[in-house]
């Protein structure tokens, strides 16, 4: 039986900025949870995110929120938040917004930090001072991987803790043993007949790690089948990338944004994961349930993650992505080994209903009224 938090009567505002696919499905998720527990959630988001995430569909109060370049977002934030028993920010931009807001009051302000500003330079420091000055300002601070929490305490957070955060969407059961429903005709669609199908996923950023990927490509062009390689995802290296792969004459194809990513990773026999910097990587969560065997490099939050479940490899080592993946599309043993371990891994994350349960705890425990000394 579902736990009902012990103030009904509860509101909640959450504020997410842009919302990229792990914060908006989670704050998504957060909503119905808290919904379905009697709590009055308001998600303050720009309108777009609503139509991506259907807030008001979970049972929620939508506010539309302008993103943090529009002059009226922290207004149009402050009067959402007015009247609210508590206020949770996701994301550093959100988070900084937040704290403009809530100047002055007394509203307890939980911050999730689902991964940490990536940047250079100037915009690297300036990105540095708004995280001091949120985990200062905020309650408690949530960090989706141990090293985010870490990071958060260095930074002056006074309350800094792991937050547990499912895979939104997914049961905590692991995937049917047969995932082959559509399995021959996504690969033929995409061009894998009689070939190795390699799959990555994700916007076609720097910070993605494809360009060390291409580099591996070059390696698998002398495997018989040479295998293709899938990139779903759009982002401003999608021409940088096509012109690499038509110049070098890859085995690459750039596919753009896909809403059937459960699909290509059921009828992939590798998922890839080259980034420089991941926290909790939903394609690894996805991989590691679907039983797919993942090889990704070992930064960030991925070791603490997927644990012997999947094949790591330094960030920047296309030598090393390239003999790991080559490695397994020989080693039928190895792949079955990594797929078992997968789907154990996954096991022992937290489920949806967990998620919501660590959270409403904190909730409760920040709102619960403090006797009178």
């Amino acid at each position: 039986m579902t736990p009902v938090s012990s103030q009904s009567s509860m509101r909640t505002v959450q504020v997410l900025g842009g919302g990229n696919t792990a914060s908006g499905a989670h704050v998504r998720s957060l909503a119905a949870g808290l919904v379905a527990r009697g709590v009055r959630v308001t998600v303050c988001a720009p309108v777009e995110a609503d139509h991506t995430y259907d807030f008001t569909g979970a049972g929620a109060e939508h506010v539309h929120v302008p993103r943090s370049s529009d002059p009226g977002s922290v207004a149009a934030l402050r009067a959402a938040c007015t009247g609210a028993d508590l206020v949770h920010a996701h994301g550093l931009h959100a988070s900084f917004r937040t704290v403009l807001a809530l100047g002055g009051r007394h509203t307890p302000l939980v911050v999730t930090w689902h991964d940490r500003p990536r940047a250079e330079g100037p915009r690297a420091h300036f990105l540095r001072l708004l995280e001091r000055r949120v985990v200062r300002a905020a309650t408690v601070v949530l960090g989706t991987t141990s090293a985010l929490v870490d990071r958060a305490r260095r930074t002056g957070a006074r309350d800094a803790r792991l937050a547990a955060v499912s895979l939104p969407g997914r049961s905590a059961s692991p995937a049917p043993d047969d995932p082959d429903r559509l399995r021959p005709k996504i690969r033929a669609e995409l061009g894998a007949i009689g070939r190795p199908l390699l799959i990555a996923v994700g916007s076609l950023e720097r910070h993605r790690g494809y360009d060390v990927l291409l580099d591996a490509a070059h390696a698998w062009r002398r495997l018989d089948p040479v295998p293709l390689v899938v990139l779903a995802g759009e982002g401003p290296l999608r021409g940088e990338l096509q012109r690499r792969i038509e110049d070098e004459e890859l085995p690459v194809r750039l596919v753009g944004r896909r809403e059937d990513v459960t699909d290509l990773l059921a009828a992939a026999d590798i998922a890839l994961l080259p980034s420089r910097y991941e926290a909790r990587s939903p394609l690894a969560q996805e991989a590691l349930r679907a039983g797919l065997p993942l090889v990704a490099t070992r930064v960030g939050g991925i070791p603490e993650l997927v644990g012997d479940a999947a094949e790591l490899v330094p960030y920047g080592n296309a030598r090393a992505l390239a003999d790991a993946v080559t490695g397994l599309l020989g080693d039928p043993g190895r792949r079955d080994q990594l797929r078992e371990r997968g789907v154990r891994q996954a096991a022992d994350w937290p489920t949806e209903d967990e998620t919501v349960a660590q959270v409403l705890s904190v909730y409760d425990e920040l709102t619960r009224p403090r006797p009178m000394v």
